[in-house]
């Protein structure tokens, strides 16, 4: 399960880094919350593991805008659990991955993608 939220306010998670957005995914061995430092941002750029989703909902549910939790799709397979729309590291699906290059389905095809930084 994926949900992401707006945060009231931006959160300061280090010297530089500010996050705008957040989004919690999931699993079976526990919950990730992901940080995005732009409100277009498609990738994270600060992670967050929780042993439960209860925990993560303890830290953040008071700092999420009026909207709250909106769910998304889950990811699809080989695709990257923090990313808006479907990215993956080109070859992960034939088991060689090319680690730092990326592949975006567009109309049904993968293309190459380079992030924005």
């Amino acid at each position: 399960m994926r949900k992401y939220a707006w945060l009231r306010e931006p959160f300061q998670y280090n010297e530089s880094g500010r996050i705008y957005k957040v989004m919690l995914y999931e699993t079976e061995e526990g919950s990730y919350l992901f940080g995005y430092g732009s409100a277009e941002a498609v990738r994270c750029s600060f992670d967050r593991f929780y042993a439960s989703v209860e925990e993560l909902h303890e830290d953040w549910d008071d700092l999420i805008d009026e909207r709250g939790w909106i769910g998304i799709e889950d990811p699809l397979p080989y695709c990257q659990h923090d990313a808006f729309i479907p990215v993956r590291v080109k070859g992960r699906n034939i088991g060689r991955p090319e680690w730092g290059k990326y592949e975006i389905l567009m109309d049904g095809e993968w293309f190459d993608y380079t992030p924005s930084p």
